[in-house]
This record gives structure tokens, C-alpha cells and sequence, in this order.
């Protein structure tokens, strides 16, 4: 899913990155660049730090240094951010979002930027010989627990690969979002392919945001317009958008730690309201992974949410936003409304 706006006197940029359609959106056109220009600086950080794809990132060097022993390191004060928020969400969520996926993401065919993994063949996994006969291994996630971290003080297990895609991204909507509105002290929104962070006042009527699942075109879902008070983030996990293929196989990218393969789940897309963006994704997040659990663990946590099941029905919960308008079938996906 991805972000537009609608509300006026709202200026609004639109770019590409991370294989993801993104946005910032201020409340006084005059600073729209000098906020673009902060929310790039944030997302060059956190790349640089925990991209799992970029040979040079700390992450990927950590990966190396962990691949056959046991690794106890200082990271980077922003490393041991990402990754401290990323091991709370996976307590949060009882595992169900879990930073050690890496590995197991890999060996499913996603082992690099979703735009090459979509165009270039390559066998998923490891070929390993079942007496003459060649079979695909996948390795299964290590599970949170096995990485230790004290301020910036790192413990890994060996073996083990960080994927911190489920709540790296959000966190740097967060991130962003708050660092815009200190530097040019107007009402500003972040939207990362789905990740939505406010910081400041709302525009009048609040910030308008398309919400719908980000499939292709055709999608069953509906999709509808929500109204975000200033300070509340928006965050909607879809198996919809992040997808490939693989042995005539459709994949996507959720990983559910208890089979170690995508998450099988009665849901197409998941929209969470918090006042965090990091959180809303979490939510998000578990409760597509945890499948048919999903829905009574959403209930329980009282989060505003729209979960959208494949015959496009919704199910809204616990205060969902009240909707503007439905969404104009010219909407191909979500965002800030236009």
C-alpha cells in the first residue's frame, strides 16, 4: 500500500524508493522542500544502517561476521534503535513479527530489491542431495529471542540473518515525520509504501488518506478515505502488493515464524490506526500473520482497525476512523487522497 492526500492547502511530493511509492505532505507549500529534503536524509540512514540488500550496510556486515560464530559487537546508535524497537514488536506481538527472518526470506527467493527478485530467475533456497535427487531446503527462523541486545551492545547467534523490514520502515516514518516537523515547525505527513507518520497540526478536516489493500488493478478491494487528526499514524500490512513467484508458486513477504514459510492467512490487508507508526505496522502485521488468531488479537489490543478478507468484506474494529468517502474506483492504491 502507498499514500496520497486530499486535503487543502496541502503541498505534497511523491517519489520512488525501496521498491515502494512514497510521499511527504506539509501544511505550508513554502516548506515542502526543505521537508523532503529531512525525510531523505532519515530514510539514507536507516538504509545505510539495516538494509538487508546493500553489501555495505552495518546490518549486511554484521550478517557476515555472524554467519559461522557467535557475535558479540557495538552497533550504531541508530542500529540499536531499529533493532530495539524491532525485538519489543516481536515481544508485542507474541513473535509474530520477528527480525530473524532473514534467512528464511532468502531462501524463498527474496534475497534482493523486490524489483530484481520480480525480473530475475534463480532457483529459492538451497539445493541440497536427497539420495540422486536434489531438494530445496528453507531454513527456518531462528526466533527473536536468540539475539541480545543492551543499549548499543549487540549479542547474535550464529547463523542468524536480521530482516528488519516489518518495523524498520515504519520507524523511519516516525522518524521522519518528527524530524520534518522540528526543523520546519509545520503539520507534516510521511508516507512510506504504506507507513503513515503525522507530526504537528493537521491541515483542516485532518489529513485525507486513501486506505485499501495496494493490489494490482482490479482489486476486490473497496478501499474508503479516512480523516487523520494530526499526530496519529496509519499503517496497512497487505499480502497483496509484495509478492513473486517461484516454482508456479505466488509468494509474498510475511513470514509466519511457526511454519517458516508465507503466512496463510483469511485476510488480504490489514489497516491499523495508533499513535505511532511503528506500532500501527506491528499490528498490522501480526495479525495477518496469525492467520485465523488474527482478528480476536486485534480485538483484544482495542486498535482501530479495516481488515479486508479476499471477497473484498470488511470488518472494521475498536473506533475505526470515520470514513469520508468510499474510495474512486480511479484509485489504483492507497495514499494520501488527491
Amino acid at each position: 500500500m502507498s499514500t496520497r492526500t486530499v486535503a487543502r492547502k496541502v503541498a505534497r511530493s511523491d517519489w520512488e524508493r525501496w521498491s515502494c511509492d512514497m510521499a511527504v505532505a506539509v501544511t505550508d507549500p513554502a516548506v515542502l522542500a526543505e521537508a523532503r529534503h529531512e525525510v531523505e536524509l532519515v530514510l539514507d540512514a536507516v538504509e545505510h544502517a539495516a538494509s538487508r540488500f546493500r553489501p555495505d550496510s552495518e546490518l549486511s556486515r554484521l550478517t557476515v561476521a555472524a554467519r559461522d560464530r557467535e557475535l558479540e559487537t557495538e552497533v550504531s546508535p541508530l542500529l540499536a534503535d531499529l533493532l530495539g524497537h524491532a525485538l519489543a514488536m516481536a515481544a508485542a506481538t507474541r513473535g509474530a513479527v520477528d527480525p530473524t527472518v532473514g534467512a528464511t526470506l532468502s531462501d524463498l527467493g527474496y534475497d534482493r530489491d523486490l524489483r530484481e527478485v520480480r525480473t530475475i530467475p534463480h532457483e529459492i533456497g538451497r539445493l541440497h542431495l536427497d539420495g540422486d535427487r536434489p531438494r530445496v531446503v528453507v531454513r527456518p527462523v531462528p526466533g527473536w529471542r536468540r539475539v541480545a541486545l543492551d543499549g548499543t551492545r549487540l549479542r547474535l547467534s550464529g547463523g542468524v540473518v536480521l530482516d528488519l523490514g516489518a518495523t524498520a520502515k515504519a520507524r523511519a516514518a516516525d522518524l521522519a515525520a518528527a524530524r520534518a516537523h522540528a526543523r520546519t515547525g509545520v503539520g507534516v505527513l510521511v508516507e512510506l509504501g504504506g507507513d503513515i507518520a503525522t507530526a504537528g497540526p493537521a491541515p483542516d478536516g485532518g489529513w485525507q488518506v486513501l486506505v485499501r489493500d495496494g493490489g494490482p488493478a482490479g482489486s476486490p478491494d473497496p478501499g474508503t478515505i479516512v480523516s487523520l487528526p494530526g499526530g496519529q499514524a496509519l499503517a496497512t500490512s497487505s499480502i497483496a502488493r509484495r509478492t513473486w513467484r517461484r516454482d508456479g508458486e505466488q509468494r509474498h513477504h510475511l513470514i509466519d515464524p511457526r511454519t517458516h514459510r508465507p503466512a496463510r492467512t483469511p485476510w488480504t490487508s490489514v489497516s491499523v490506526v495508533t499513535p505511532t507508526c511503528l506500532a500501527a505496522n506491528a499490528c498490522a502485521t501480526a495479525a495477518l500473520v496469525m492467520g485465523t488468531e488474527g482478528l480476536g488479537w486485534l480485538q483484544a489490543q482495542g486498535v482501530p482497525a479495516r481488515v479486508v478478507a479476499p471477497d473484498a468484506e470488511v470488518v472494521r474494529l475498536g473506533g475505526w476512523p470515520a470514513e469520508v468517502r468510499p474510495l474512486d474506483s480511479d484509485h489504483g492504491r492507497s495514499g494520501l487522497a488527491s
